[in-house]
């Protein structure tokens, strides 16, 4: 056995330890238990309430006994613990992690379910509600996450039971993001960049067709048109509005710009 005779051994070995401490409390705290020890404790913590308890039963869980009897139902469960809590990006991972690991499990449509729902949370901030902020002109990347999750538990699981919010929570979504696109499309228009507000309108109307923002796109491609001179395009497209929206507000010069004054002499030959 080696000891340390003078200060600088000691040092390090109190050193040592310190980090030693210190790794150890950032580790896993949860008392040593047998699996099932362990997942009748998560149980009872989800049940309670006590989500940050079941969160770190089930990540024990998950690391001791990764091919235990109850790691698939550990692994699920801990996408809904890490929801609870209002880890967003903790809940996406892990449900990410459940169907690339449990494809055909015959709750993966959960696992989708719960992965936009997350997105679709963190998508979310609390002046929504009041109206103070309009959350069409913010970032929507978790927005068009939360749309792209729930559009594929929908493609794939069209019977699931949780299909039918998703489709609601899809509507929300869509005329979300199509009014962003046209806030974008807006800015483009002030700022003389015609081309990239033509683009931005028609992405509205192919991606987001039955927004009701689709019919305002339309007039944004009108003016982006026409502030390029290509007044052929500008007509077709303004035939388009006329027909499916007469009463559209762009359409009165008194309301709008001046290139939509006269309208109807645009969209003649």
């Amino acid at each position: 056995m080696r000891f340390f005779t003078n200060g600088t051994g000691l040092g390090a070995l109190a050193l040592t330890a310190m980090l030693l401490a210190g790794c150890a409390s950032n580790g896993d705290t949860v008392p040593e238990a047998s699996e099932n020890e362990l997942y009748q404790q998560a149980q009872e913590a989800l049940d309670s309430g006590r989500n940050s308890t079941a969160v770190d039963r089930l990540e024990a869980l998950d690391n001791r006994y990764p091919f235990g009897e109850h790691a698939e139902q550990t692994q699920l469960e801990l996408i809904y613990a890490y929801y609870k809590v209002g880890d967003w990006e903790a809940t996406r991972a892990a449900a990410s992690r459940f169907i690339r690991l449990q494809p055909d499990h015959p709750q993966v449509d959960y696992a989708y379910y719960l992965r936009g729902l997350a997105a679709y949370q963190a998508g979310r901030f609390s002046l929504e509600r009041l109206k103070l902020i309009d959350i069409s002109k913010r970032d929507l990347g978790a927005s068009r996450d939360a749309f792209q999750d729930f559009s594929e538990l929908v493609r794939r699981y069209p019977d699931s039971e949780y299909a039918p919010d998703a489709q609601k929570r899809m509507v929300y979504l869509r005329n979300i993001l199509a009014e962003h696109e046209l806030h974008v499309a807006d800015f483009y228009l002030r700022k003389g960049a015609y081309l990239a507000a033509v683009n931005r309108g028609l992405y509205v109307v192919e991606h987001y067709p039955q927004a009701p923002a689709t019919r305002n796109a339309l007039a944004v491609m009108v003016e982006g048109y026409l502030g390029m001179d290509m007044r052929d395009q500008a007509r077709d497209v303004l035939t388009v509005l006329i027909e499916n929206d007469p009463d559209n507000s762009h359409l009165s010069g008194d309301t709008f710009r001046p290139q939509y004054v006269n309208a109807k002499p645009l969209s003649s030959s």
